[in-house]
């Protein structure tokens, strides 16, 4: 299914700033609305000085702005799920701790985009889980007031929160196995056959679970079960929780995360992309909504299982091959279950196109600094999304 184009988020978004009547931001405003920036794979906070200064002058003090810690560098190494977990942890100290918090967003980085979505699921209660003493509901409504239990019943919750924003910039939703998946094996079947066998002793326990062959060959991968709701976590639902859902892709240029990938779409769906930036936003050069897709959740068949025994055993057999589309395409199946803003970013007339992964997020202003284009339509996309939740607050 084609996307609904667009070619701008808004015209002229106002600051989300609170200010004092010298112009100075309010210091004694307690934050309301958590954002968690997740790096990627053998990475550091250090990854977010430039968009984390952004966000912060732009929507000021009631966003607790964190940089996720807990899965630095090698930790990256140890598998999406572990990595998943520690990171709802995190989340979880923070909120118990800072309980002005009513809402909560997540940006993430290539590989942490996998770990975003890992841990949302951890972190994911919906109001079925939700049960109260209907003994303190009188003495609430004799307050006036309402009961916490009643409000988070209205709607499901990330880690008791108002899930807002789920946001990715170049992230291997699909895995990395496949036609260009992994640019920087310049499309040559031959190493990308390759890569898959070698991955393990490169990346770890993270590298089997990329290229889909982790676990047993009768048990669907770790991908493929985030793309559903089941018994490890409820994924989608999770998902489903947030307002919006928003994914960044270079459509060329990245040397680490494929088009397809990073944008969940099929090869299919992919056409030429423009080459002209959006107004205001360098290097932006389409933004499209699809909705969601009804359709069953992803399916691991006998003949998937025999194909990822094949994967395993022989990465370059025609069966292996067969594996990876089928996989693909529950995948996409999956996570089409929820709407998606996709926006396609090229940096095909930057001064150094190649470094299109990490200029996405300006990983070192002096060195990615072609990317600030792009940073400026993420921090309007918050700004626009907080504007609505206060409209819709106020009515």
């Amino acid at each position: 299914m084609k996307g609904m184009s667009s070619r701008n988020i808004s015209e002229h978004l106002p600051a989300m700033q609170p200010r004092s009547k010298k112009g100075q931001q309010c210091d004694d405003i307690q934050p309301e609305h958590l954002l968690v920036l997740v790096h990627g794979i053998l990475s550091s906070p250090a990854d977010w000085e430039y968009v984390q200064k952004a966000l912060q002058r732009r929507l000021g003090n009631k966003f607790l702005i964190h940089a996720s810690a807990v899965n630095s560098f090698l930790n990256t190494l140890g598998g999406i799920d572990h990595a998943g977990r520690r990171l709802a942890s995190e989340i979880e100290r923070i909120v118990e701790k800072v309980p002005s918090l009513k809402r909560i967003s997540f940006l993430a980085h290539s590989l942490g985009g996998l770990f975003a979505r890992y841990a949302v699921a951890m972190l994911y209660t919906s109001k079925d889980d939700i049960t109260e003493d209907m003994s303190t509901l009188e003495d609430f409504e004799s307050r006036g007031e309402e009961h916490p239990v009643l409000r988070l019943r209205r709607e499901p919750k990330i880690a008791g929160l108002e899930a807002v924003n789920y946001i990715t910039l170049a992230s291997p939703h699909l895995g990395v196995r496949g036609k260009k998946q992994l640019p920087f094996l310049l499309g040559v079947q031959v190493l990308e056959k390759l890569a898959a066998p070698i991955a393990p002793f490169v990346v770890g326990r993270t590298g089997r679970q990329l290229f889909l062959t982790d676990g047993k060959a009768s048990d669907p991968p770790l991908l493929l079960r985030m793309a559903s709701d089941c018994s490890e976590g409820l994924f989608i639902s999770a998902l489903r929780a947030f307002k919006s859902r928003v994914v960044y892709a270079n459509v060329s240029y990245d040397h680490m995360v494929g088009w397809r990938t990073s944008s969940i779409r099929r090869e299919s769906e992919l056409s030429k992309p423009p080459r002209v930036s959006m107004d205001g936003y360098k290097h932006v050069v389409n933004v499209a909504y699809y909705p969601a897709v009804n359709s069953d959740a992803p399916s691991f068949q006998q003949e998937s299982a025999q194909g990822k025994a094949a994967a395993q055993a022989s990465p370059s057999s025609k069966k292996a091959d067969a594996y990876h589309d089928t996989l693909e395409e529950e995948m996409v199946r999956g996570l089409q279950q929820v709407s998606w803003r996709k926006v396609d970013v090229s940096f095909h007339s930057a001064l150094w196109p190649f470094l299109a992964h990490n200029s996405i997020t300006v990983k070192d202003r002096w060195i990615h600094y072609e990317g600030t284009g792009v940073i400026a339509h993420v921090v309007d996309a918050f700004a626009q999304q907080e504007q609505n939740v206060f409209l819709v607050a106020s009515l």
